[in-house]
Parts: structure tokens; sequence; C-alpha cells
């Protein structure tokens, strides 16, 4: 695959016990990589913020390697590809969740950077209501190529997922389980026609059953790779709330159907809604506003900036990622400054206070 033994340890270092994906990403942000993290000394793991004895010892007595090297294998056979976290192929909207996984695997054809996605979630026994106002979504959304995100569960996710199809969409099946089997298995159909278009994405190993405790860890993926997040019916509980609280605290716009305040399956969108965490949407027209894709395209210029030499080294890199675009979103933002998401959001906020640049909708920046 390219990557040889730093693939390897870092397939290696997501499997040590203990650890975690929010240490394995300090480690890896410390060392530089996952095979510096198996040659440091003991003393110095130990230091590092959150690590500790236990960590570091699980780390340096780990001998899982020959597993690592084994699903590497069984990834070039099945064509499964491994993004790895710090690399190119690596979805950079997952790079600003702090949880986000060091290793994730698809199939198909999956554009992991696409310019616009939008998740829809909702419950596994949708009403015919929630069936229309899913495919009346997804179909509204296509004029945009909008790559549309979802469980691959029975119910909206399905509904989302067969829209997508029909629209010429892409879309993309975030599993709960390994790459090696399909579940439920009634959507093994779905999922094959999903590999032409999109495809399925995965954190977890081949061989890994979909068991329950696996779900609300793949509910953040869902989340994470999202611009948007749309619940379309949901009762107060379960795994779309979840998701939308997800969505939630990691800075993604969210949007939720509202439902009659007697209905089970509207009383978790309605709730969202009430909380102003989410916002009341009853069509993609919404969702196109907020999101400001309906604003036309205009020529790039060439904007002049008042006493440039006088910013900081931060701030030069986020003008200059803004110079070469109309608007770009946090994300996009961050990647290109090279910045994390906490002196991102300073940064920027330095800038607004300046009059330099300003705020859209869809969290989205422009220069003035």
């Amino acid at each position: 695959m390219g990557i040889g033994d730093d693939l390897i340890h870092t397939l290696s270092l997501s499997m040590v016990p203990q650890v975690g994906h929010v240490h394995a990403r300090i480690l890896m942000d410390h060392y530089g990589s996952a095979a510096s993290v198996f040659r440091a000394r003991r003393r110095e793991l130990e230091s590092i913020p959150g690590i500790g004895p236990l960590r570091a010892r699980n780390i340096l007595e780990f001998r899982g390697q020959g597993k690592a090297e084994a699903e590497i294998v069984w990834a070039e056979r099945h064509s499964v590809r491994l993004h790895i976290y710090g690399t190119p192929s690596y979805p950079r909207r997952l790079l600003h969740i702090p949880d986000g996984p060091l290793v994730i695997f698809s199939k198909g054809e999956m554009n992991p950077d696409p310019s616009k996605a939008v998740a829809i979630i909702g419950t596994r026994k949708p009403t015919d209501a929630g069936i229309q106002i899913t495919n009346k979504i997804v179909s509204g959304l296509h004029q945009h190529g909008v790559q549309i995100i979802s469980g691959l569960a029975q119910g909206i996710d399905t509904e989302a997922h067969k829209a997508s199809i029909r629209n010429q969409l892409e879309t993309v099946g975030v599993l709960g389980h390994g790459l090696n089997i399909i579940y439920p298995p009634a959507n093994a159909r779905l999922a094959s026609q999903m590999l032409d278009k999109g495809g399925l994405i995965s954190e977890f190993q081949s061989g890994t059953l979909p068991d329950a405790s696996n779900f609300p860890r793949r509910n953040r993926i869902v989340a994470g790779l999202a611009d948007a997040v749309i619940v379309i019916e949901t009762d107060v509980r379960g795994g779309s709330m979840i998701t939308a609280n997800l969505a939630f605290g990691y800075d993604r716009d969210l949007f939720a159907i509202p439902g009659r305040i007697t209905d089970d399956k509207s009383a978790g969108c309605n709730l969202l809604i009430s909380m102003n965490k989410a916002t009341l949407t009853t069509g993609p027209e919404d969702i196109i506003r907020v999101m400001n894709w309906d604003l036309p395209k205009s020529p790039k210029q060439n904007r002049q900036i008042p006493l440039f030499s006088e910013l900081e080294d931060d701030e030069k890199k986020i003008v200059e990622a803004l110079r070469s675009s109309e608007n770009l979103d946090l994300d996009s933002i961050g990647i290109a400054a090279g910045l994390r998401s906490s002196r991102l959001a300073a940064t920027l906020l330095g800038l607004e206070m300046k009059c330099l640049i300003r705020s859209l909708p869809g969290k989205r920046f422009t220069l003035v």
C-alpha cells in the first residue's frame, strides 16, 4: 500500500489496550509517527499528559504487530483501502474532531474529502411522511453534488442511501463492524450498489461483529464526516440523538424535521429544536440557505489587506488561504493554515475583531 512500516506501526498503535483515539493522536502529534512512539523511552512516555505509567507500559509491551500485518494483507486481498491519520487520504473533516480514529478502512469509490457532505439520520421504523421528506431532501440536494452519509441501518438510513443512488449522488455508509460483513443482511444488495458511487467506511478491523457497543462509536464518525447533520424522525433516546448531540459538540450544523408533539417519532427532533441545538427545517431549501450553498460564485479578487506586515504569522496564513477562494469552511481553513481547532478559533476571532474577515452561515469565512 505504499506506507509499509508506518502503516503497520500506526495500525498497531490503534490496537494498544487502553490508549484510545484521543491519546493515540496526542502521541502521534508529539512524536510525528507511530514508529517513534514505540521507540520512545518509558519515562518520556509517562511524562506526556494523559499517558501515565499504565498506557506507557501497554505501548512498550505491545506485541500485536503480527495482527496488524495480517489485517493489511486482508485489506489488500479484498480491495479495502486504509486511511491513516496524518496522511493525505485521511478525511480532513475527521482531523477536527478530538476522537477521530487513527485508521479508517474504506471500500468502494468514496471521496474522503467532498466539497459538501451531509449526514441524514433517523429512526429504524420511519413513517410514510419520514420516508417522503428523506426523498425530498436528497432530491433537492442533487444540484449541489452533496455527498450523503448515513449508517446503513434499517429505516431512514436505508432510505437516504437509496434516494442518493436514485439521484446519482455519492453516498457513504458508516459501519459499526468490520468490512467483511454487512449488517443488517437485508442491506447487502444496497451496500453493493453503493460501492459504484460512494462506498462503505469503518474504523473496525475485519472480523469485528456488529455489537451494540460499536454503534455509538460509529455515530461519531457519521457526525464527524459531515458538514451538516439532518435528523428526520427520532424519539428522545437512541442512536440518532447520540449522533445529533455529537454533531452539536463537533460544531457541525444540525437540522431537524419538526412533527406533532404527540408523536414519539418527532419527540427527539422537537427537543433538539426547542433546545436551540437544531435548525427547524421542512425541506432542502432551508438546508441550502443556511449552509450558504445558494450564493452565486463571484470572480476571485486580489484583495488588499491593510497593514499585512503587522499581522501575526497564523493570521497571515489564514488571510492567504482566504485570498485563494471566495469563502472557505472552518476545516478547509485549518488544513490550509496548518492550525488545530483551538488556535484556529482564536486566530479567526482576532481577524474578525480587526475587521479583516467576516463569518458566513454554515461556519464559513470570507475576507472583508
